[in-house]
């Protein structure tokens, strides 16, 4: 209770100072302005006063105003007095009691000396006075320009950091942006983040040094310089960031590589500055830079002399404060970017980023897992198996799988169940792959039925192919920008040979391929199939030597300045050569896809017909008409 008393009293503020003195200030004036009595006219002295005989002088001040004094007894004895007999602030007002406007002194002297004259009284005794009022002249222009002096004090302060909005941090701009976070703010810990056994092992290890250095420097070694994440897209390094902030014992500072990057020359650098300062002063901590390559872009890579000097500047900075000549013992720095090919080799070189940690896509059983994790909020069904969920979604990355899990809540919620199941899932995926379902899109019955035959031919030539995807499920049902799709299981592999590869050229162009033997015509149905196919075949010859006449020769280049050369890194000849190779490997592919739709005629009509029936086919519908595929027999 007497905590509590003590906040509640007020604390002393250097403005009540500054207060009290305006006060007595504005009160002396005010005591000045009543000291100098009532304002009346001429006429009103002369018929009241002077008549009366009441006046004891009139004192002329600056040959302009008079004022009039009054005599103590007709003050005390007369009732039309008894109002300037007291001050406003206490006491007796000894004078003057009346004032008033002359115009000129000649002739207010001429008029009272005629009035005395005809009233047969005494002359009344007339003083002059040369008075000017330097404090209130004083006031006058000192309050104004104390007035714009606080005016002036508040937007300094606001500008300064005291208010919030665009313009509150102006003279701060050069101040770190970087958020601090200690193990009270962040709840998340290893165990939210689902796989990624490899990377975790990695991080744990410099979170074990930060927290027992001991263990390591006693066998003679020294806490690493920094650590760079590198994967895809959603492929959760900005989570395991945030899980070592919550698994660290130390201070975090988090911040994005755009955060340096402002319009200000110098900024960025003073910004870096301020951030090894302060991640110093908290040491030994962790600083986190989420997409470095918003600094860290190779200086190679500018052609133009000084077309991006500022960025260059920041990352300059950023180089001399992770590895220069001041030690920086106890500060980690962590980074994550999905493009570390356009990353200057200073920043990759040991010393400054010692390890880099790869986070890649999940394979099935982190998919697995990362099911779990994100199904753990949500009312599912028994029926509902992870372990088929994560067999259909190969290629997903983590974000994707949350994305599934969060849209089947969506959509059970907009059939309105109450509890999740199988088939919202399945559609949910649907959804991520594909886009919205649209099923008032206006399609002709001739239309209809071109993709019908399109879609049934890529169903057909990846079922009779050994090395194509095994199909999942074939739709009609327009989704996104595609009328039709056909959904495939891609098999868990790290490499690919060239049969594969050829048979995935075939089992694209099925689409094509069908429509010609069907109708005798192509359309631009088969164009995201051409597009995929002319990338692939170039990417067979240019990139990955599987081409004879090419020979074990790539033209890719790992570094990404390739796309900054005007130049091609081979011939025309050799161009010439790619071109014709590559023509030769779909011609191939699109030959061999329609010799196998040819042989399975019937088996197509009847295929399509079945899907214009049911709009949408699965596996087993086409093991009713094929029976098993022979692929899948010789894996068992």
């Amino acid at each position: 209770m007497n905590k509590q008393k003590s906040n509640n009293k007020m604390k002393f503020n250097i403005y009540w100072i500054y207060l009290l003195i305006g006060i007595f200030f504005i009160g002396i004036q005010f005591s000045n302005n009543s000291s100098n009595g009532k304002k009346t006219n001429w006429q009103n002295v002369k018929e009241n006063m002077i008549k009366n005989n009441d006046i004891e002088k009139i004192v002329i001040m600056n040959r302009e105003k008079a004022n009039v004094y009054v005599k103590q007894e007709a003050i005390k004895s007369k009732d039309i007095y008894k109002n300037i007999n007291k001050n406003p602030i206490g006491g007796e007002i000894r004078g003057p009691h009346y004032y008033f406007i002359i115009g000129s002194v000649e002739n207010f002297e001429n008029e009272i000396k005629t009035t005395c004259e005809n009233l047969n009284i005494n002359e009344i005794n007339v003083e002059y006075i040369n008075k000017k009022d330097v404090f209130g002249e004083l006031l006058s222009w000192i309050i104004p320009l104390l007035i714009m002096i606080g005016i002036w004090l508040f937007i300094m302060r606001k500008m300064s950091g005291g208010g919030s909005g665009s313009g509150s941090q102006i003279f701060n701009i050069g101040k770190s942006k970087a958020s601090l976070f200690d193990k009270n703010k962040v709840n998340i810990t290893f165990k939210d983040v689902a796989g990624l056994d490899e990377a975790k092992e990695e991080v744990q290890e410099i979170i074990n040094f930060l927290k027992n250095p001991k263990k390591y420097t006693s066998l003679g070694g020294k806490i690493p310089r920094g650590a760079l994440l590198i994967g895809s897209p959603g492929t959760g390094k900005t989570l395991m960031a945030k899980a070592m902030a919550g698994e660290a014992q130390v201070p975090f500072f988090s911040l994005s590589g755009s955060d340096f990057v402002e319009m200000f020359v110098g900024v960025g650098a003073s910004r870096v500055r301020d951030l090894f300062k302060q991640a110093k002063m908290k040491s030994p901590c962790i600083v986190f830079i989420d997409e470095i390559d918003a600094i860290g872009r190779s200086r190679a890579k500018q052609n133009i002399p000084g077309s991006n000097d500022e960025r260059e500047n920041t990352l300059n900075q950023l180089l001399s404060e992770m590895d220069g000549f001041e030690s920086n013992s106890g500060v980690i720095i962590i980074a994550a970017t999905n493009r570390v090919d356009v990353l200057d080799k200073a920043l990759l070189r040991p010393g400054r980023f010692d390890r880099q940690i790869f986070v890649d896509l999940p394979d099935l059983k982190e998919r697995e897992a990362i099911f779990k994790v994100h199904m753990k909020p949500l009312k599912t069904d028994k029926s509902v198996d992870i372990n088929f969920l994560s067999k259909q979604t190969p290629g997903f990355s983590g974000a994707d799988i949350a994305n599934v899990c969060n849209e089947s809540a969506l959509i059970a919620a907009r059939k309105n169940k109450k509890i999740i199941q199988k088939q919202d899932f399945l559609d949910a995926v649907d959804r991520v792959i594909g886009g919205l379902e649209k099923k008032n899109k206006i399609i002709s019955k001739n239309e209809k039925k071109v993709i019908a035959f399109h879609e049934a031919g890529h169903a057909i030539v990846s079922w009779m192919l050994k090395y194509a995807s095994p199909l999942v499920k074939v739709t009609i049902v327009p989704r996104g920008k595609s009328l039709g799709a056909a959904w495939y299981l891609p098999e868990e592999r790290q490499i690919t040979n060239t049969e594969q590869i050829d048979d995935e050229l075939c089992a694209t162009l099925g689409g094509r391929a069908a429509e010609e033997i069907m109708f005798g015509k192509i359309s631009t149905g088969a164009l995201n199939d051409l597009e995929k196919v002319t990338k692939q075949a170039y990417a067979m010859v240019s990139v990955y030597g599987l081409n004879k006449k090419i020979g074990n020769l790539s033209f890719y280049d790992s570094s990404g300045r390739s796309e900054y050369n005007f130049t091609k890194p081979y011939s025309e000849k050799t161009a010439q050569i790619i071109d014709e190779e590559v023509s030769k490997i779909i011609e191939k592919a699109y030959q061999k896809a329609k010799n196998i739709l040819t042989k399975h005629k019937k088996d197509l009509v009847t295929l399509s017909e079945l899907l214009l029936k049911k709009e949408v086919l699965f596996k087993e519908d086409l093991e009713k008409i094929f029976g098993k595929r022979k692929a899948d027999e010789s894996k068992e």
